[in-house]
């Protein structure tokens, strides 16, 4: 089934483009389905971007989502025309007497700040709060899953000697779970980080399950209330030039830019990236969607909660 996205939204040409169905509002109003409802609160400077990526991933599936977009009252965003967040977005106090089927919080290029030095740290508190009563399910990435633990989980974020930049292989250590169903032995997920989380403040956690690590950058996905929050350190919904376009833009900028491990062919940035992440991104996704959303929440949503 196709994805109901707003119309007009940049990523529906885009995905288009790569032969992805997606369907408009106005269109999908014409059709007699209740969809599974998705909000997205991005977090990232390139919205257009990370929203592409994002909705790429959960066009992956046979249900129809319906996709919104929340804004954060306190924070405007630098690099995205005022116009488009207007178009698209809404803020949090217009959407917080909605329940949703599920959310993914994505990551945020303020880590090296403490949390509490946020300048939107009290909207986002309210946000984790408020998810437990008006969504089903929530998938948490990078800053936003070391966030979420901390907030809910008083779990330490720690900063990195420097950064953890590549593609890593990652392990289930419960390969038994719905989340990874299908997946191989090992998997690939991209990192671009500066901070981490340790294994063992989360294995100290009664309410948290490490379920994915790796050898070279540590926790990679952590569990809590049988699936109702999942969160993930890394980036597997980055797209295969995202690592390039950063590593390009910051070495511009500075000259102790280490480059992205495991990443480009022959380990030469002249080269392009060998993807080999995109299998389980899009196994991950259809998963989540699959049984921790749509097979956990009611068909009556307002009984979310």
């Amino acid at each position: 089934m196709p994805l109901r996205l707003p119309d007009k939204l940049p990523a529906i040409e885009l995905l288009k483009g790569e032969n992805i169905f997606v369907m408009n509002d106005s269109r999908a109003h014409m059709q007699d389905i209740r969809p599974l409802k998705i909000v997205i609160l991005n977090l990232m400077p390139l919205k257009v971007t990370t929203e592409t990526d994002l909705i790429r991933l959960l066009s992956n599936t046979p249900l129809q989502l319906e996709i919104s977009f929340m804004k954060l009252k306190s924070h405007t965003p630098k690099h995205t025309p005022i116009e488009h967040m207007m178009m698209f977005y809404r803020d949090f106090e217009e959407m917080r007497t909605q329940k949703y089927d599920g959310m993914i919080i994505t990551g945020a290029p303020v880590e090296t700040l403490n949390f509490e030095d946020v300048s939107y740290w009290s909207e986002m508190t309210e946000i984790f709060s408020w998810a437990r009563t008006h969504v089903t399910s929530t998938l948490f990435i990078c800053w936003a899953a070391q966030a979420g633990m901390y907030y809910h989980y008083g779990i330490p974020k720690y900063p990195l000697r420097k950064k953890m930049f590549g593609i890593f292989p990652q392990y289930p250590l419960e390969p038994h779970l719905p989340i990874f169903r299908g997946f191989d032995d090992v998997f690939s997920m991209p990192h671009s980080r500066h901070t981490e989380v340790h294994r063992d403040d989360i294995l100290a956690c009664p309410q948290l399950s490490l379920i994915a690590e790796s050898p070279e950058c540590g926790v990679s996905m952590v569990m809590a209330r049988g699936g109702r929050e999942l969160f993930v350190t890394g980036h597997l919904e980055y797209a295969p030039d995202t690592l390039d376009n950063e590593y390009k833009r910051d070495r511009d900028i500075r000259d102790d830019v280490d480059m992205p491990v495991n990443y480009y062919r022959d380990d030469n940035p002249a080269n392009p990236p060998l993807v080999s992440w995109r299998a389980h991104a899009n196994l991950l996704y259809s998963n989540w969607i699959n049984y921790y959303v749509y097979q956990e929440t009611p068909y009556d949503i307002n009984k979310i909660g």
